[in-house]
């Protein structure tokens, strides 16, 4: 880079004046400048076109990666898959040549029941919005008070009649 000190421009101001001379030289300065300003603007323009591309071939590799990793996965996904369809459907024929007793017996009408009863108490236990340590601790409300009701059970004595103003 150039290096150019106080006493360099100086001497370039001071040649600029009389090679120019007084009348012109702030409109040359003024057009030096904007010249000067829009050099720069076009420099850091470049710049950043630059490492826009720049990042730009960056994301394109990584897109690349994570398509070749995603294709890893899914093939190897499907060769598990392929091979556990195997091993079942192996295992499967395997145990149809075998007659096995425990499939047919069937249980007890009243042990159906029983558990179909177990059933809707525990799915009424998980779907209930109020939680079960509370309908535990406070049971159901048998019946629902109005609000003037518990402002007529709360009321202070006296408070609800007038004693007179004489």
């Amino acid at each position: 880079m150039i290096d150019i000190a106080l006493s360099k421009l100086a001497l370039i101001g001071v040649v600029a004046l009389v090679v120019i001379g007084p009348e012109r030289l702030p409109k040359v300065a003024r057009m030096a400048g904007t010249l000067f300003g829009r050099a720069q603007r076009y420099i850091n323009d470049v710049k950043s076109e630059v490492t826009r591309e720049i990042e730009l071939e960056e994301l394109r590799n990584m897109k690349k990666e994570v398509e070749t990793a995603a294709s890893d996965v899914g093939n190897s996904i499907s060769q598990s898959l392929a091979e556990t369809k195997n091993t079942i459907n192996d295992a499967w024929h395997d145990s149809s040549t075998t007659a096995s007793t425990s499939w047919s017996t069937t249980p007890s009408p009243e042990a159906l029941s029983i558990k179909a009863k177990n059933f809707r108490k525990k799915k009424l236990a998980r779907t209930s919005a109020v939680p079960s340590w509370y309908k535990n601790q406070n049971g159901q409300r048998a019946r629902v008070v109005s609000a003037a009701a518990r402002v007529a059970k709360y009321r202070p004595v006296g408070a609800g009649k007038s004693a007179g103003f004489f």
